[in-house]
């Protein structure tokens, strides 16, 4: 028999508005039948006379539904809450204490960590300190039987909650929030996370708590951050949601991914990117020897750091593109590129015209220094990467195209990203999917698809040899390449009859024509491409 799910609450910032709180869940409840908790993050507490408190306090009034709270996030308010260990403040509303673990009867657990984030050791009455973090995770994740908790309760947000996700709006998660608290959802991996404190409602898409293709799946993370009670901006501040306590749960039906599932935005290529520690920014590679025109007509000059001020300190001396071990014919400062295919420049990459492409507008996303696969760029060019990305789509749906991407880290020395358009009017993207899928399983090639959202760095490890293809629409898929691997697999497919139909131009050998031609199609890609340029932006 199926355990009946809870039914539950959870609230932003009440600020001392209990009525306006409190008749709201009636009504809800009224409407959708009862709900067993309501769980209240943020500021409880606000800056308002207390008369309204004292009719709670004295028993006039009564929350109607068993609330729990957590405590002060400033000075004015840690009054309200006299022991640290929790304690009833009024007729069914809790306090939750400074930290610890909720157990209820049903086995539901919810971690609860009060106040803000604090330097100070002890932390003072409305702040938690490393020390309190590292307690609760000690508490936690001892056992080895430990798989994560149901809830955590804290009032910031984690920093960095915002990376791999949908927009936060105006909440900047690089700057604010609490480093404490995204270290402590990394290892308490809980299935929902509540904070509130920064007056609006963000429900992040979910993430997942595992490294894909790496570790063993595990359950995902819903992030949650809720409005002010009452805000005149109409912002959601309550949120009700379901839920099977974690150890009532079949393990298949914990670890199901969600279809819109990300990355753990606390990750980077697999290690935690935010431990309660600031994270030096990274080195930007030096690109001001690549900066040459490439429009006859009109000549452009912009700094090699696209942000030198008059009034800014000289930058640290940039460390240099890594550099090839041999020639090599795609670092644009070496003697061997074909420069003349080049159709644009970036900071940290460029375009170049595929030669031998399997059409006129085949390109390649290259770095300007010297990389091996899209594994190993730094932060800076897998950020211009994502440009070219996005701009490139919308340059070829301008013109009736979607574009299919491919990398093969394999028997090859700098990164090349195949970038091939395909007419609307071939094939719709399950073909062009179902025809990688069938080729690979007709050569006996594991082609696995990996989620929309997910990083390439935390599957694939620097130097590990590996194909990958990116759609249109997000979809990825992706093979290891332990032994042997077609070279010309990716053309292959795409040259076929299924999608562009051209199978004699599967060997880019066959395809080759005179520079002549060539840099007339080179000229024709840069006036086309020239009113989706970004770098022309600087």
């Amino acid at each position: 028999m199926a355990q009946k799910p809870l039914r539950l609450l959870a609230c932003g910032d009440v600020e001392g508005k209990f009525d306006v709180l409190f008749n709201r869940v009636r009504a809800i409840q009224k409407k959708s039948g009862n709900f067993d908790l309501l769980l209240c993050v943020g500021n409880f507490f606000g800056s308002t006379p207390d008369a309204e408190w004292e009719e709670y306090k004295t028993g006039i009034k009564k929350a109607p539904i068993q609330t729990y709270v957590l405590g002060a996030n400033n000075q004015e308010t840690v009054k309200y809450f006299q022991d640290a260990d929790g304690c009833e403040l009024a007729e069914n509303i809790t306090y939750l204490g400074r930290k610890g673990v909720f157990t209820g009867s049903s086995g539901l657990q919810i971690v609860y960590l009060s106040g803000t984030e604090s330097v100070d050791e002890p932390a003072p009455g409305y702040g938690f300190s490393p020390k309190d973090v590292s307690s609760l995770r000690t508490m936690l994740c001892s056992t080895s039987q430990f798989k994560g908790v149901d809830i955590l309760l804290t009032s910031p947000w984690p920093k960095y909650v915002g990376n791999y996700g949908n927009s936060s709006g105006e909440v900047d998660t690089k700057k604010c929030g609490s480093a404490l608290v995204s270290s402590l959802a990394i290892d308490l991996k809980p299935r929902y996370h509540f904070a509130a404190l920064e007056k609006t409602y963000y429900e992040r898409l979910p993430y997942r708590n595992h490294i894909v293709l790496q570790e063993t799946t595990q359950h995902a993370t819903r992030f949650i951050a809720l409005a002010s009670v009452g805000n005149p901006e109409k912002k959601k501040y309550l949120y009700a949601f379901s839920i099977v306590p974690m150890k009532l749960m079949d393990a298949a039906e914990l670890v199901k991914q969600p279809p819109d599932v990300t990355e753990n935005p606390y990750r980077k290529s697999g290690k935690e990117a935010s431990i309660g520690k600031p994270n030096p920014a990274p080195e930007e590679e030096s690109a001001c020897q690549f900066f040459f025109d490439l429009n006859e007509k009109q000549g452009r000059k912009r700094p090699s750091t696209g942000r030198g001020s008059k009034s800014s300190p000289p930058p640290k001396q940039p460390r240099k593109p890594p550099q090839p071990p041999g020639p090599c014919w795609f670092c644009l400062a070496s003697p061997e590129v074909e420069k003349h295919l080049v159709v644009n420049i970036g900071t940290h990459c460029y375009l170049a015209l595929a030669k031998g492409g399997l059409s006129d507008d085949h390109v390649l996303i290259l770095p300007i220094g010297h990389y091996q696969s899209v594994v190993e760029l730094s932060a800076e060019v897998v950020e211009e990467v994502e440009k070219y990305k996005v701009t490139l789509r919308r340059f070829f749906k301008s013109r009736g195209k979607r574009c299919v991407l491919f990398e093969r880290n394999y028997k090859s020395h700098h990164l090349q990203l195949q970038v091939i358009p395909v007419p609307l009017s071939c094939c719709a993207t399950d073909d062009i999917k179902d025809a990688f899928i069938t080729q690979a399983e007709q050569q006996q090639i594991e082609l696995l698809e990996i989620p929309e959202h997910s990083d390439l760095k935390q599957i694939a490890q620097p130097g590990a040899a590996y194909f990958y293809v990116e759609l249109d629409t997000g979809e990825k898929l992706f093979h290891r390449i332990k032994k042997n691997f077609p070279l010309q697999f990716g053309r292959e497919v795409l040259a076929s009859e299924a999608i562009l139909n051209i199978p004699d131009k599967s060997d880019w050998r066959q395809c080759q024509v005179t520079k002549e031609e060539e840099e007339m199609l080179a000229r024709r890609f840069r006036k086309d491409f020239e009113p989706f340029d970004f770098t022309l932006d600087d």
